[in-house]
Parts: C-alpha cells; structure tokens; sequence
C-alpha cells in the first residue's frame, strides 16, 4: 500500500497509522507538511502555499524554545513588538527554507523508506529508558512538545532526507588523506627551542627625558589626556526575586489553578483500534460478512489485508485520543468495545475497523501534583505583583517628577545614591545596557547639567527594573599639562624605551647569527633559558607564531629569531630542533569526516541561497 513516504502521502490509513507512530511505530508517511489552501497565506514558494495557520504554529514554537532557553528573561524580549515581528518573521524564513529543501530533494529523488523512519526514532535517546525504547515516555515526550504524531514522523523523514543530502554535498568536496597528514604533521609538530628576554621595564627605568620633550608630546597628544563624562545618580531598583519572597500561597489558590488548568492534568479517554484494508468495497463487505459470522480478526488482518504493516500486528492500530483520530475512524462511529464498522471509503481502498478496547478518562490527583502547582502559584503571583509595584512607583515618579521622593514612598524603601562615576565604570548594581543608555544616551542630562526629571521605568532582563534620575554631572575634559604631566613623562620614557629595545635586540640577532651571541648575551647582562618543547596546539603567543615560521635547523647548527611578548619585551629565540607530526591512520578518517561535515554545511547553506535567488517567493499576510 505504502511503498515510499510520498507515494501515499494523503492515503486515510496512512494517516491512521501516524496517529499511532507513538504507540506502534507502523510508520507507512506522513500528511502532506505544507498543504495548499485558499484564502489569505503567510508566503507561496514556487506556488506552494505557507499557510497563516503553519506560520502561526511556527512562530509559537520559537516562542516556546526562546522561553525554554531564556526563562524569565524571554519577557522583556518578547514584549518588544519589532523582536516579536523579527522572531515571526525568522520563522517564517525557516518555512521557507523547508518548502525550497523539500522541493529540491524531491527533484533530486531522495527519500526516507518507513523502516529507516521507524529505526531512527526506535534509536533516540529520549525516548528510552534503561537503553530500550519506551512507548509511554515517546507519548509523554511528544505531549509535552506539544507536537502531532503527523508532524513528528514529517520531521524524521526530512530529518533522514537532509542528512542523504549532505552526503551526497559530502561526497563532492572532501580532503585527501594527504592533505590531513600534512595539516596534523604541522598542527602536532615539536619544536626545542631556548628563549632569551629583554625586559622593557629595565631599559624604561633608565631613560632620561627633558620637560621640552615631556611637553612637546603633551602639545601633540592631548586629547590623549581626556577625562570622561562623570554623573552622579539616584535609583530605585525593583526586583521580581524581592516579591517572590513576599508571595504567600493558599489551599484554595492551589484548588482554584488546579480547577482551572484541569486539562493539564487529565489523560482523556483512550480507544484501541484495529483495521483490515482491502481494494474494492466488495472485498471488504465479503471481509465483514465472515466477521460477522465469527472469523478471527487478527487471523483474517493477517491473511488477507492489503496494508501489510498493520497486517504484520493482526491489523492492531493501537491506542488513540478523540483529539487524534483520523476522519476515516471518526466516520465508523464506534462506541463500543468489539464494535465493527462498516466498509469505509479510503483514498485507495476499503477498510473495516474495529473498536479493540477504551480506557476511561484519568484525572491526577490534585494532592500529586501540590507542590508543582504552589510554584507555578507562587512565581505568577510574584510576576503579577512585580508588574504592579512598577506601575505603582512609575505612576509616583511621573506625578512628581522633580525628584524620587514620590517613588521612594510608593516602592517603600529609599533610593540608593551612587559615587562618581563614568562610561567606562558602571557600579555593578545598575551595570545594564539599557540603563547606561538612559543615562549618558537619554534626556536625563542636559547641556552637561542633570535635566531634573526621573527616567520612566527601565526593564532589565525581564525580572529587574528601575527608576532613576541623575543628580550631577562633571563633564568631560582634557586635563591641563601640569596635572597629566607625571603620566606624560612616562610614557614618553616609555616611548624611548621601545625604540632602545628593537635596537638592543637587533643587534643581538645579528651577533647570535654571526656566532658572536655568547658575549653579547653575556655583555646584556641576559642569557638562554632550559630548552623548551613547544607544538601550535598546546601554546598560543606571539613567541608561538614566530618559533614556527623559522626554517628547520641544519647541521646541528641553530636557528635564531626574535619576536615581541604580550608585556612589550623582546624576546630572542633559539631553535635547537625540529620533530616532525605524525597522526595514526583511525584518527585521520575521523578528521576527514568532520571536515567534511563542515564543507557539506556550508555548501548547504550556498544551496538554500541560490535556491531562494532562483525561486519565486511571494510573501503574504506575516503579522
């Protein structure tokens, strides 16, 4: 009946049969994913229609995965209406990206069979327990994701689909055996080498300047020598974490959310289906006549149904919820347990169905799920009264808007006041960006001179929030000659320094390649340290980069070089020996491997470019 995902994509049992994917795993394809449909869309690609309906479930679940990822911090975020258009809109991207895929690997021939779907869930880790599959854990799972049985047996498909697609982009482009060697010969290649120093501080130590040559950088370098902006503030800092603690909860407010989410708590009603599919309707009324008469189901399932996956389980279906049934089931109208349908009109044939068994609606215990509830409580009423003191205290602010006075009253704590302080030191209470926007970005100082109003309510990462307003400022300014003097003298000593420095060091390079390096290292008053074994991989300096750009000793003789360090020291370097890389052969597949995951991703996303460049997109309705 089934032979590929596509083949029968639309087909009634097949859609039956994912209804149950969770329970029995008779994986025969999915529900067309993005189905045509008339009336407004989100998107048409190549004539393919994004509904409003797949755009909204989308976006709901990027909303649902920021707010995993974020927590409480998701709400600042997405009370902002352009980051919500931007999160709709990139999920709408993401749609698309599928459509343009989907298309592409169907001209491409590339396709999941039911088995390989079947194996590939059978072999997620979450869904096991104790290392074998779990049926009721795959149920609870997909449940908690809020996600169709359809829908996750259309993910694992292009899931599988994607992956023969990188495969084949793997195959095109990938590094040579060779080539890894040469790469891990050089990445894990030994270096001996000696080093000398020549320290900046002792050279900077015995410079000598002049006040002309002090002043004359001064003259050049002034701005050099600025003072930043500085302000003074006070803030009121509210905290949802402050309420929480305040937040007492009750038995009748943890009976009256339990009442009210009642659903969350209740597994509905369950039925257990089993079917016989034949081609003509004459066929299944010749099946349901020998039912009636007393044939085995299973047995005849078996022998004679044309749906050889579910025939391989007796025809069983397995359980199912109301909410999940498929049209073709809904319309056999069984309510009772053994009850047969009659021949039911499929896509591409006939089926009986009968109703195996019903397991009654349960309800969980509120007593079980007590201390779940009093958190959820706790923290919505928190959140609740978190967004009532910023109102409160916003409200107060406004109203008296020549000082915090008012909104210290209605927060009831005083406001804290802060040191002097400037861009670049923030106090850590109040170390927010959008805070040090308000601040030296907003209106609250004007003309280099506090404004006198009070901030409106600043949200920082969704659980904190305040109200501030700046009490003085200092502004920015170049100190005068006298008083930067003192750092001006050492850094023109400094300067000096430098340049002495690179010509010591040079000129100890050029004695050490003349053989002439012991004395003038011994005249410096430095000399070589213990020898040192060094690869690109376990360092990462300066030194580094220059020790492995040195030509391979010769003759036993040495090879010298110089570099600077990280503190502004000359370094000399003395290659004793080089030892080259090697890699064992296992490692070299599975670095070749990885590479090539890397070039198959990328040409993947070159693909998904030049596939929306030549494709006709047409965007709809989005907000």
């Amino acid at each position: 009946m089934m032979d590929n995902l596509r083949t029968a994509a639309n087909g009634p049992v097949l859609k039956i049969v994912l209804a149950l994917i969770i329970l029995t795993f008779l994986v025969t394809g999915v529900t067309g994913f993005l189905s045509n449909e008339s009336g407004n869309y989100a998107a048409k690609v190549n004539g393919q229609t994004i509904s409003q309906a797949q755009l909204e479930q989308a976006f709901q679940q990027e909303k649902a995965s920021l707010q995993e990822r974020l927590g409480d911090k998701s709400a600042a975020l997405l009370s902002n209406d352009q980051e919500v258009k931007l999160l709709r809109r990139q999920s709408l991207d993401s749609l698309i990206n599928t459509v343009l895929l989907d298309q592409y690997v169907n001209k491409l021939g590339l396709s999941a069979s039911d088995e390989q779907i079947k194996a590939e869930i059978r072999r997620q880790p979450y869904f096991q327990t104790n290392g074998k599959f779990d049926n009721n854990k795959y149920l609870e799972v997909l449940n908690n994701a809020r996600q169709t049985p359809d829908a996750y047996a259309e993910q694992v498909r292009r899931e599988l689909i994607i992956r023969q697609l990188n495969a084949a982009l793997m195959s095109t482009e990938i590094a040579l055996p060779t080539e890894i060697k040469q790469q891990a010969a050089l990445l894990l290649q030994k270096r001996t080498v000696r080093l000398a120093t020549l320290e900046l501080k002792s050279i900077e130590a015995q410079q000598t300047v002049t006040e002309q040559e002090v002043k004359n950088y001064y003259d050049m370098n002034s701005k050099q020598f600025t003072v930043p902006e500085k302000v003074k503030v006070s803030y009121i800092k509210m905290d949802a974490a402050d309420e929480l603690k305040n937040i007492t909860i009750t038995d009748a407010d943890i009976e009256k959310y339990y009442k009210s989410n009642l659903s969350k708590y209740t597994q509905p009603e369950r039925k257990k289906y089993s079917i016989i599919q034949q081609s003509s309707e004459a066929d299944a009324k010749s099946i349901l006549d020998e039912l009636k008469k007393g044939a085995d189901f299973s047995k005849l399932a078996a022998e004679k149904s044309t749906d050889k996956y579910s025939a391989q389980r007796g025809g069983d279906l397995g359980w199912m919820e109301d909410t999940s049934l498929p049209n073709e089931i809904k319309l056999a109208h069984l309510t009772e347990k053994g009850q047969l349908s009659k021949a039911i009109k499929l896509s591409n044939g006939y089926a009986i169905f009968r109703l195996d068994d019903i397991k009654a609606q349960v309800v969980k215990p509120l007593e079980d799920e007590r201390s779940e509830i009093e958190k959820t409580v706790k923290q919505d009423k928190a959140i609740n009264a978190f967004y009532a003191l910023q109102q409160k205290v916003s409200e107060a602010a406004t109203n008296d808007n020549e000082s915090l006075a008012a909104a210290e009253q209605a927060a009831g704590y005083k406001a804290v006041t802060t040191d002097w302080f400037d861009k670049g030191h923030i106090p850590a209470d109040i170390n927010f960006n959008p805070v040090i926007q308000s601040i030296f970005f907003g209106n609250l100082i004007d003309n280099n001179s506090p404004s006198g109003t009070n901030s409106d309510v600043i949200s920082v990462d969704g659980d904190r929030a305040f109200i501030l307003r700046v009490d003085d400022v200092k502004p920015e300014f170049i100190q005068p000659f006298d008083a930067a003097k003192a750092q001006v003298t050492e850094l023109v000593k400094r300067q000096k320094a430098e340049k002495q420095l690179q010509v010591d060091g040079e000129k100890l390079l050029t004695a050490l390649k003349e053989g002439k390096g012991e004395q003038a290292l011994k005249a410096a008053g430095i000399g070589f340290g213990e020898p040192t074994v060094m690869t690109q991989e376990s360092q990462s300096s300066p030194e580094t980069k220059v020790i492995f750009t040195l030509p391979h000793p010769k003759e036993n003789k040495p090879v010298y070089g110089l570099t600077q360090n990280e503190l502004g020291n000359i370094v000399l370097i003395q290659l004793d020996k080089v030892t080259p890389g090697s890699i064992p052969e296992d490692q070299i597949q599975q670095i070749m491997t990885r590479e090539s995951y890397q070039i198959a991703n990328t040409m993947l996303e070159s693909l998904l470019v030049n596939l929306r460049n030549e494709t006709e997109i047409k965007i709809g309705q989005i907000d």
